[in-house]
């Protein structure tokens, strides 16, 4: 049983470091192989016992792709693509062998026999599932250890079943209803994992991630833990989970898929499920009241540049106030970066953000982009405004410029060759558009920052808080308005227009989480449980600039001819779009195995 194996574990040795592995600076540190360690040799001191928790840490999720081969491969999503590859936001044009966007995705060829890293969630061979197994691993033997207190043990013990929780809720967002794992696996158990309910998965989600709120946890760890699980973590865990539950995709009296049962939804809608999410996300601001710590990082001064390096730190660097979850791995180093954001002719270009998206950004007022904008003959340059001498004037939210390389654009010291001719990179393979966000503009800004995943946010709790508010109240009220006022007002950006009705504040709340957390896995969650099948059927947009003038030099381009085209058309997605997509398929020779799978929807 392939699943199993990934959750087993023999009861006399388990197989880890026994080298001590730091947090802060030299947060899990590099981790031998093998060691061959027992339990009673790894719980017989704190030391040696924190090697099994920080073991667990390093297999949670972790959402950029990894240039590693052999069993790190696991850690390569969508097999070296990128979640939203699968959203309206971007398009990959990465063709090579194994990468699932256009080999399993765009083409519709995924099916419960495919089994490839390729695919968003592989039930198989989750990494994860090595996270579950150490959590559990640790729980049932922290008390023998004779040098902790019992204090000691239950803060450890509550950071282990935050690890459970953040694992149980991807593997819920990814397939529904969990084959439920509560202890560590024993060579002589009865091997049967059937699936609870959605329901029952989200109860003991919410379960665990109660006890942590209980314990002893820190609301914000020390510098020198920075990395390691927080009770603020927890609570704004808790409204995620209860977030994407309440959404109309699974809390719903009509099924979101013709043959969707209770493993994939709730039996039928409750109101009070928007309740509990907007409870979750009161209690998550009264503690922050209360405790302080965590806040938005806001720029020095109010200027385009201000704005943008202090919206980069609470999305990029470790140690702030706005990451309440930071996502390590020792897998991930400066090489396997290099591979993702060095070159410009390598993996860069073939990440394609949509005109779709750039369109979502407003101008640097708050005015939005207009939806006729006229791009062969434009009133104002869409990008930059460019002065008489030649100094370039971002036009746009600066969040645009952070996520998206535009025309223009000065990067690694030479402007970007987006235009037809730049050295050769604008083909039909090519959106017209590169990724900017994980790459920075210059190799030098990325030295010594990288080394984490922000698998939470504040800004994403305040936006959660937001549309919790107004679905739970059938419309926003001032505490609506301003969690997501606050966050556009870090970037310079007015709130949005007061009195809106309840479908028009959480479409404002659903576009500004893209703008905010734009390739941060967040775009493909919200579409899923919104229900937004437009969202995957709309043609996705590319922009041809053709370069007309230049500056002194060819590296300072200044207006261009732009023209609007398709991308080729994702077959997945033409016709009518099977909702069967929103969750992943369960390998079908694991149910064949008869332990107690069950297929999901349309797979």
């Amino acid at each position: 049983m392939k699943f199993v194996k990934y959750i087993a574990v023999l009861l006399c040795t388990i197989i880890i470091s026994c080298t001590e592995v730091d947090f802060g600076d030299e947060f899990l540190g590099t981790q031998p192989e093998s060691s061959g360690a027992t339990l009673d040799t790894l719980f017989a001191s704190a030391i040696n016992s924190d090697l099994v928790l920080n073991r667990a840490y390093t297999y949670l999720p972790y959402g950029l792709p990894i240039n590693c081969g052999g069993k790190d491969a696991d850690y390569n999503k969508l097999g070296g693509g990128l979640l939203e590859d699968l959203t309206d936001l971007s398009y990959s044009f990465n063709k090579q062998t194994g990468v699932g966007p256009h080999n399993y995705y765009y083409n519709g060829s995924l099916t419960s026999i495919t089994q490839s890293k390729g695919q968003t969630f592989l039930l198989q061979s989750e990494p994860m599932y090595f996270a579950i197994k150490y959590a559990w691993i640790y729980i049932e033997n922290i008390d023998r250890v004779p040098d902790l207190s019992d204090v000691e043990k239950n803060i450890r013990k509550a950071e282990a079943k935050m690890i459970l929780a953040i694992s149980y809720t991807e593997i819920l967002r990814n397939i529904g209803g969990i084959p439920w794992i509560d202890h560590a696996i024993k060579p002589n158990d009865e091997m049967k994992f059937s699936r609870i309910t959605f329901e029952e998965s989200v109860n003991k989600i919410v379960g665990l991630l109660d006890e942590v709120i209980a314990s002893d946890l820190p609301w914000k760890q020390l510098s020198t833990d920075d990395g390691k699980m927080t009770k603020a973590g927890a609570m704004g865990l808790k409204l995620r989970v209860l977030l994407f539950a309440a959404s109309p995709t699974f809390n719903s009296d009509q099924p979101w898929h013709p043959d969707a049962t209770e493993l994939t939804r709730y039996k039928s809608y409750d109101a009070n499920r928007w309740v509990l999410a907007k409870k979750a996300g009161e209690d998550f601001f009264k503690a922050l009241a209360a405790n302080g710590d965590y806040a938005l990082t806001w720029p020095e001064e109010e200027t385009h540049q201000a704005r943008r390096e202090a919206y980069r730190s609470g999305y990029y660097d470790r140690g702030g106030t706005e990451i309440l979850i930071s996502v390590r791995t020792n897998k991930y180093n400066s090489s396997a970066h290099d591979w993702f954001a060095g070159s410009q002719t390598s993996f860069w270009p073939l990440l394609g953000p949509t005109l779709n998206y750039v369109n979502m950004f407003s101008w640097e007022d708050g005015t939005e982009f207009p939806k006729d904008f006229d791009w062969k003959n434009p009133a104002r340059q869409p990008f930059f405004d460019v002065t008489a001498s030649k100094e370039f004037i971002p036009q746009r939210d600066p969040r645009l410029y952070e996520t998206v390389a535009v025309p223009g654009d000065n990067v690694m010291g030479v402007a970007m060759p987006l235009y037809v001719g730049g050295n050769g990179t604008y083909t039909a393979e090519c959106s017209g558009f590169r990724l900017m966000k994980w790459m920075l503009p210059e190799p030098s800004d990325r030295i010594g920052r990288f080394t984490q995943w922000p698998y939470l946010r504040l800004s994403e709790v305040m936006l959660s808080y937001a549309e919790a508010i107004c679905m739970a109240d059938g419309a926003p009220n001032a505490i609506a308005y301003k969690m997501i006022g606050d966050v556009r007002a870090r970037v310079g950006l007015p709130n949005i227009p007061q009195g809106l009705s309840k479908k028009e504040f959480v479409d404002k709340v659903i576009t500004e989480r893209a703008l905010e957390l734009g390739y941060e896995e967040v775009r493909w969650y919200d579409l899923v449980r919104h229900n937004m099948k437009e969202a995957f059927q709309k043609p996705l947009l590319r922009l041809k600039s053709t370069l007309l003038t230049i500056g002194e030099s060819a590296a300072e381009p200044l207006t261009y001819d732009f023209e609007v085209v398709s991308t080729s058309p994702r077959s997945w997605a033409t016709g009518t779009f099977d909702t069967k997509w929103y969750l992943a398929p369960i390998p079908q020779n694991e149910i064949n195995k008869n332990y107690g799978l069950v297929q999901n929807p349309g797979w």
